[in-house]
């Protein structure tokens, strides 16, 4: 299976959860983000290792990085392998010298360890796909969405009194339309806030599968 290396492009407070940050992860040789919702603790340990600050006492993250190279295993790659569910799962690809294995691990701590290490960050096509965002197809509808309103700008200076338009449709039980969605996420990720941009996109795949 091919692996698509990733690398980190920031963290971003939670706007409604008290505690959670939007890990935001992108792919290197291609134009798709893909946002990961992981709580204080992993945000803090993932932070400190970015801006290269040494805690007074080691961290979690750090204890395991001293305990693995004190047995001698070293850490070669970190692989976010599936999303079940809305859950993403990673692997964390160990070596004793003599032998490889894996650990399963939650993406925020495979992150941080594999911070520690130095090691590449890889996901699969099939991740990627489901809940990768593509900024170039987003910034096309936002950009046709504000010649749109310019035009309209336009329209109301000639017309200073337009007629009123007729409500759009909207889906059954109040549901807000696939487009609207696509809209609103546009408008997430120009704001960047990645954590709701990341609750619209799991909206959409629901809608789409």
């Amino acid at each position: 299976m091919k692996k698509i290396p990733l690398e980190i492009l920031g963290l971003s407070s939670s706007q409604s959860q008290s505690g959670s940050f939007a890990l935001i992860l992108g792919e290197k040789h291609g134009n798709r983000r893909l946002p990961i919702i992981i709580g204080m603790f992993e945000a803090q340990s993932i932070a400190i290792q970015i801006e290269k600050i040494s805690p007074n006492r080691p961290l979690t993250h750090d204890l395991f990085k001293s305990f693995a190279e004190h047995v001698h295993v070293a850490i070669i790659e970190v692989v976010i392998s599936d999303l079940k569910e809305g859950v993403f799962y990673s692997r964390i690809v160990c070596s004793d010298g003599a032998t490889t294995f894996e650990i399963d691990a939650r993406p925020s701590d495979a992150i941080a360890i594999g911070l520690r290490f130095g090691v590449p960050i890889f996901t699969v096509e099939s991740v990627l796909s489901e809940a990768g965002i593509i900024l170039s197809d987003l910034d096309e509808n936002a950009e046709e969405d504000e010649d749109d309103r310019d035009e309209d700008d336009e329209d109301d200076e000639d017309n200073p009194t337009p007629a009123p338009r007729a409500a759009e449709p909207r889906e059954p039980s109040g549901q807000v339309s696939l487009d609207e969605l696509t809209k609103m996420l546009a408008q997430a990720l120009e704001k960047e806030d990645y954590e709701k941009a990341a609750k619209i996109r799991d909206e959409l795949n629901k809608r789409n599968g």
